[in-house]
């Protein structure tokens, strides 16, 4: 039997935004949350501004299909009926990632349509189903200190020539014998005889930036990804979605460009107008390839939140260029580096939600001043004032740390946003715009904001939320989908209001 949640302390719960009174049916038919709009050049009619952003829930199988359990993900999701569901982070390259779902070839289509037909279904045609389109580098697992220095340090003549500078000794000759005396140094000599870069692959595992230009792969990123996401886009609307979200943010690869650590000398980087050109570049491609009449749309950063990293200033220059381009709708988010995260274990690969960074993207109820809730709105009101100052009425959508009605009724009413997304609270209680709509809000399952299901991300486990992956069966279930270890509910309680 799975085991019943014990309730959150007093403590736990005063974290959370004071919820003097929650809507009336009345009341929340004429608020500005559960207004319609319309997006993109389309017109694409969303019946109101609630917004569910992507979160990874590692339900996909092995080779990135879609599975019954990510069937059920998003069918839970789309019975509270959000204006808008955005699908996971999905590989465009049609290469191995693990249980990530990919886009990148036809056989993915026949999975990719079922999700849509399910999210249809369940949400009675309300929700709009988006698809983020991602692109990463590689990124390898922290190394045990002598397998590294044995067998993957390459052996040059300058590390010859720090190994003498550190040492006061000409380096061994055989290269077996000079690995075998870097084996034998402490860690600050070690540091001393390694490249910086050498040293963060022994440390914290080798990942591929796009300035390493060396690289032929790397230098050719700008002819390989444009057709790579145009593709990807294709696909998407071949199996039904009305939109993609182009995945412009965190730690991957559309985001490095845009970062002000991109030093490409190649027109790729340097200045603003060269980190700004891929992202373009990709968007021109998936816009020739799906047409006008299609939503696209990308996520970036607001704050990169990292040493030398880019600020508002630049997301306000990038969400005007994106809006002159032509995009859809533009979602914020912040930080979320490899830059600042935490050193893994070894066999582990770098979180990149671990550092100052990671928890400015995903605050908790214990972050500092000003709190979580609404941390990060002045980002997107930023990027909306710049991009509504240059002439262009593009959407913008602000997330982070919404837990409440009145929160995001006062976002909405400054101007601040267009639309106003919540992940975790959606996490923990996918039907709470309902219950929100129908006067119901006294039954929300409010988010705890611990960031327990980070947690599980961060392991590579199902992730699930803690105010319910222990509940018992609920009332009209007749049997509960576990977690591979048969201790956490895969889905949400479900929810049917009071008489229904």
């Amino acid at each position: 039997m799975v085991r019943e949640l014990r309730p959150p302390t007093d403590k736990r719960e005063l974290r959370l935004p004071v919820v003097e009174s929650w809507p009336t049916e009345a009341e929340a038919a004429s608020a500005r949350w559960f207004q319609p709009i319309a997006l993109g050049r389309a017109a694409l009619h969303v019946h109101a501004r609630t917004w569910v952003p992507a979160m990874v829930p590692w339900r996909a199988t092995e080779d990135g299909f879609v599975s019954d359990n990510v069937i059920a993900w998003y069918r839970r999701f789309a019975e509270g009926r959000p204006g808008v569901l955005v699908v996971e982070a999905t590989g465009v390259r049609d290469v191995p990632s693990g249980p990530l779902l990919r886009i990148g070839d036809d056989r993915f289509l026949p999975g990719l349509r079922r999700l849509t037909d399910a999210v249809r279904e369940a949400s009675g045609g309300e929700t709009r189903l988006l698809i983020q389109c991602i692109d990463f580098l590689s990124i390898k697992r922290r190394p045990e200190r002598q397998k590294f220095l044995r067998r993957f340090l390459a052996i040059d003549a300058e590390l010859r020539a720090r190994f003498a500078d550190a040492l006061g000794v000409a380096a061994p000759e055989a290269d077996d014998t000079l690995r075998e005396a870097l084996i034998a140094l402490d860690d600050a000599t070690l540091a001393r005889v390694l490249t910086p870069r050498a040293m963060e692959s022994l440390t914290r595992g080798q990942r591929e930036r796009v300035t390493d230009l060396h690289s032929p792969h790397i230098c050719a990123l700008p002819q390989t990804l444009p057709p790579l996401f145009a593709a990807a886009a294709r696909r998407a609307r071949d199996a039904g979605f009305d939109g993609v979200e182009l995945h412009y943010a965190h730690a991957y690869t559309m985001a490095s460009f845009l970062s002000r650590l991109n030093t490409r000398a190649d027109g790729y980087g340097a200045t603003l107008e060269g980190r700004v050109r891929l992202p373009l570049e990709v968007f021109r491609a998936v816009r020739a390839e799906v047409g006008a009449d299609y939503v696209v749309g990308c996520r970036f950063l607001g704050d990169e939140v990292i040493e030398g990293g880019s600020r508002v200033d630049d997301a306000a220059f990038f969400g005007v260029e994106f809006a002159r381009a032509g995009m859809d709708f533009l979602s914020l988010s912040k930080g979320g580096k490899f830059e600042d995260a935490k050193p893994p274990k070894v066999g582990e690969a770098v979180y990149p939600y671990t550092g100052v960074s990671g928890h400015e993207c995903m605050p908790t109820a214990r972050i500092g001043a000003p709190g979580a809730f609404s941390r990060n709105v002045p980002l997107a009101r930023a990027v909306r004032r710049a991009v509504r100052a240059a002439g262009f009425d593009t959407p913008i959508v602000a997330a982070g740390g919404i837990a409440t009605f009145a929160q995001a009724e006062q976002i909405l009413a400054a101007e601040d946003a267009d639309f106003v997304a919540a992940a975790r609270q959606s996490l923990a209680d996918p039907d709470w715009f309902r219950k929100l709509r129908t006067g119901h809000g006294d039954e929300v399952r409010r988010c705890l904001f611990t960031n327990y299901c980070e947690a599980l991300d961060q392991a590579h486990k199902e992730v699930t939320c803690q105010r319910w992956d222990h509940d018992a069966r609920a009332p009209g279930e007749s049997s509960v989908a576990l977690s591979r270890d048969g201790k956490r509910r895969l889905l949400a309680p479900p929810w049917s209001p009071p008489g229904a």
